[in-house]
């Protein structure tokens, strides 16, 4: 197993995640052994102050499938850009560190289950998916977000926030690099350029539990994310994501 190259990268993105990666790190390592393929997973410290790196590294020098990546700029989009870049599946996943999606469900993102798409979203609104525990205004201020994301940047989306994604290898490559937030709003960002771009994104129905304790400030980082979103339509704008790819024309399928 591993003289293959993985098939499966799983990223996670922790910034003092001390608390639940004791919890999370022992579920992915469950996964990722029932599995009959090659499966690495990266823990990405970005900048903790707490003991996430060591409880990281403790779970990597068990089990080799286990990295262990730091980056030093804040963000999540930072963290996440810093895995995905050195990430070496041909399906490269997002995974947030509360596990408020089980990981169990990563198996709908793949073949045989899933195969005709570029990237793959998690969805919390699709047909078939259902929200556990979340409080009424949660729920209601990221329906406002999603709402102004699908007039600004990513039309036709019903949950573009969801912290669980799916890339296929080169899609990844391509879009990461292009990668300029380093904030929450990174992923609108992402399907903002694949989108330009003509990759074929799909969003993914799951079972999603709502976890307290989450590390977005509901007020500052809402407001921050909208003003991101502004600099992302902005930034399209004036070119900076490239030229738009005409429609029916699928992007270059190698770097």
């Amino acid at each position: 197993m591993n003289d293959q190259p993985p098939r499966l990268s799983l990223i996670i993105p922790a910034y003092n995640e001390a608390q639940r990666l004791p919890n999370t790190l022992p579920l992915v390592v469950e996964f990722v052994l029932a599995q009959d393929f090659p499966v690495e997973v990266l823990v990405v410290n970005n900048n903790s102050s707490d003991n996430t790196r060591q409880i990281a590294a403790t779970f990597a020098a068990q089990y080799p499938f286990v990295r262990v990546l730091d980056e030093p700029a804040r963000g999540k989009g930072a963290a996440v850009r810093c895995g995905m870049l050195a990430a070496a599946g041909a399906y490269l996943f997002i995974a947030d560190a509360d596990l408020s999606m089980p990981i169990t469900e990563v198996s709908k993102f793949l073949p045989p289950a899933l195969t005709d798409y570029d990237v793959a979203i998690a969805s919390r609104e699709a047909p078939g998916a259902v929200r556990y525990d979340e409080p009424e205004y949660r729920h209601l201020m990221g329906r406002v977000f999603n709402l102004i994301v699908k007039i600004l940047a990513v039309p036709g989306f019903q949950d573009t926030q969801c912290g669980f994604k799916c890339f296929r290898r080169q899609a990844a490559l391509d879009l990461f690099q292009s990668q300029t937030v380093d904030g929450w709003a990174f992923d609108v960002e992402l399907l903002y350029v694949a989108l330009r771009r003509g990759y074929r994104v799909v969003e993914v129905p799951i079972h999603w539990y709502y976890q307290a304790n989450s590390r977005i400030s509901p007020i500052r980082d809402s407001i921050e994310m909208v003003w991101e979103v502004l600099k992302i339509r902005w930034k399209g704008l004036r070119g900076v994501y490239g030229a738009r790819t005409p429609a029916g024309v699928q992007p270059p399928t190698s770097l």
